[in-house]
């Protein structure tokens, strides 16, 4: 199909090969600019219709193509929207470097049209997510704030006030949930005279700030409009319903349908202030009244900071368990969370209320050392005490299967397990007999390769590569990697007699391993209280640091973009590192009363899970 981009065309879509449509009579154009195949209208505004798009230069990548063709009387009118457009193009140009504001890719001007082409973002605007899903919670709010807030920092830092905040201008990604700025296209830049300036009125009725209504601006009217963006969202009603005319004031809690937190309420009604100097000035103080309890990190900060993260904070903590917290796992879709303990249970848990779904027990493996979920939520495995593996249905707690045996529980138990990421091998490691074991966890059979593997050390963790080809293990102060196309090789032996990869430096036992989401790095803790990275190519350490933990390195974990590393201490801490050159201490938690012993991303990074000797599980709220 070709599409028409005659704005007035009613029924645009024509078949392909026509030269002029079949509607309006409109000369077709198969591509925009040589490169640029329009697919369908999207959007439709004053200044002309947004379409879907194609381009052919970067293998049909996806992206959005705006048309201006205002539909204004006068010149002065025409000319104000023109440059409003151009201002888009500048200010996309300007800020689309950030992660959450989409890049230009081009602007032109072809058969008396301009025409600007812009990054596609694949997700919905909140306003078709509060339709589909109701209200938001107040966590909801919560993560909004202290996701959004930072992409305000940079573009108030660059002089720009976005001018049109609101639901619809906010994107949630569908692969990783982050939120987008769009629409920039009452953007203003703002100089210190600029600011005092009484000038166009540009903005949504109802969401603008009042100074934004006599035509001033402020960095603060972006903040005013955010907060009315939240109070709509947690009540789901119009802007005109929360606001009493008659008295000036704002009615939201009013409209609620389960009262929220003061302190949350009370940020909120300080974003909402008439006065623009009774209001936050800036997004840096908002995120400090959302996080009382943080030190805003300072730029350059040294890998020798100890500060708590300047967006992250302790959601909730599930306190059901009786026993310490050995291991958690979180669920491929980010929902759920399954804790082990040794109280002998395994627990599921729902992430966003806290909400403890179910209690999987058998009464007879003792404590459970360890847990894993296949990626496609089916199967629960869990590492047992009394040296055998339960796997059990995740979706409905019934235990189907019971692998192994190695020995009793005072040998040592099974202290780790993997599944990979096709869900065809599980990987069990002990101490006890030296070990490492290969199922696969559908049928029980053993898994590709098949086997037991002796080694020459016991198993103290160990992870799959992403590609699901190397297993990597912790024996003691050794990290080995295993290639499984060599296990192949020597299926029918018992014992790996030829030597494997090893790396080699902590001076103390190797408590957790992690391969990057690229499958290029692996990350381990240890006993040495160190932390270090190692390439998988070279098998050479890249990075180590030694004395930020006070005690042993109990657990680590790379959040999906393989940006931030979170590490775990027998010190009650969690601490976040910038994977970086320099890597540096972002932030640490503080809060568990009790050895962490185990730490987990949800898909999208922004939560952080933490299992700990003081028989609880945290949930974090990271943002960095």
């Amino acid at each position: 199909m070709v599409c028409c981009l005659n704005p007035d065309c009613q029924k645009p879509f024509n078949p392909q090969g026509t030269k002029f449509c079949q509607t309006c009579g409109s000369k077709l154009v198969s591509l925009l600019r040589n490169r640029y195949r329009v697919i369908q209208p999207i959007g439709r505004g004053g200044f002309g219709r947004t379409y879907l798009a194609e381009d052919v230069d970067k293998l049909n990548e996806r992206c959005i193509v705006k048309q201006f063709a205002p539909q204004l009387q006068g010149t002065g009118a025409l000319q104000k929207a023109v440059e409003l457009f151009e201002q888009e193009a500048k200010r996309l140009q300007e800020l689309g470097e950030h992660p959450q504001i989409p890049t230009l890719f081009a602007y032109f001007e072809e058969d008396k049209y301009l025409y600007l082409v812009q990054q596609f973002i694949e997700g919905q605007d909140l306003s078709k997510e509060l339709a589909q899903q109701g209200a938001f919670s107040e966590q909801k709010i919560w993560l909004l704030l202290n996701n959004l807030l930072p992409a305000f920092k940079f573009i108030h830092e660059r002089q720009v006030i976005h001018r049109d905040i609101k639901p619809e201008n906010i994107i949630r990604r569908t692969n990783n949930g982050q939120l987008v700025l769009v629409d920039f296209g009452a953007a203003k830049f703002a100089t210190g005279t600029a600011l005092q300036k009484t000038g166009t009125v540009i903005g949504t009725p109802g969401y603008v700030a009042p100074e934004q209504n006599v035509g001033k601006v402020t960095f603060g009217s972006d903040i005013y409009s955010l907060g009315v963006t939240s109070i709509c969202l947690l009540t789901g009603k119009d802007p005109f319903q929360l606001f009493d005319v008659d008295e000036g004031v704002w009615v939201w809690r009013e409209h609620l349908n389960s009262p929220v937190s003061d302190s949350l309420g009370q940020i909120l009604d300080k974003m909402l202030e008439f006065a623009p100097k009774r209001r936050y000035q800036s997004a840096d103080e908002v995120l400090y009244a959302l996080n009382p309890n943080t030190v805003v990190p300072k730029r350059n900060q040294t890998s020798s900071s100890t500060s708590q993260s300047q967006n992250s904070r302790c959601l909730r903590t599930l306190t059901e368990h009786s026993n310490w917290v050995t291991s958690i796992a979180i669920s491929a879709d980010g929902q759920t969370l399954a804790s082990a303990s040794l109280d002998g249970t395994v627990k599921i848990w729902n992430i966003d209320s806290g909400q403890l779904l179910r209690t999987l027990s058998d009464n007879k493996s003792g404590a459970v050392l360890s847990v894993a979920i296949s990626p496609d939520r089916q199967t629960l495995a869990a590492g047992c005490e009394d040296g055998k593996i339960r796997i059990w249905n995740f979706l409905t707690g019934k235990l189907f299967r019971t692998l192994g045996n190695w020995g009793t529980k005072h040998s040592g138990g099974v202290n780790s397990v993997a599944i990979s990421s096709n869900g065809l091998v599980l990987a069990a490691g002990s101490t006890a007999s030296n070990t490492i074991k290969l199922w696969n966890p559908n049928t029980g059979g053993m898994g590709t390769p098949h086997g037991d593997f002796r080694l020459m050390e016991g198993v103290t963790c160990l992870a799959f590569s992403p590609d699901q080809q190397i297993i990597v293990t912790g024996q003691y102060t050794l990290i080995k990697i295993l290639n499984l196309s060599y296990l192949n090789r020597v299926a029918n032996s018992l014992t790996l007699r030829m030597a494997v990869p090893t790396l080699s430096g902590h001076s103390g036992s190797v408590r957790s391993v992690a391969f990057s989401p690229n499958g290029k790095t692996i990350a381990s803790g240890s006993e040495d209280k160190t932390i270090r990275l190692w390439d998988i190519n070279t098998k050479k350490c890249t990075w180590e640091i030694p004395g930020q933990h006070s005690a042993s390195v109990d657990t680590v974990a790379f959040s999906l973009d393989g940006k931030i590393l979170a590490s775990g201490s027998a010190d009650k801490t969690i601490k976040l590192w910038s994977i970086e050159d320099p890597i540096k201490n972002i932030g640490t938690l503080t809060g568990h009363s009790g050895a962490v012993n185990s730490v987990a991303f949800t898909p999208d990074g922004r939560i952080l899970a933490s299992g700990s000797s003081d028989n609880t599980i945290k949930i974090w709220q990271v943002s960095v």
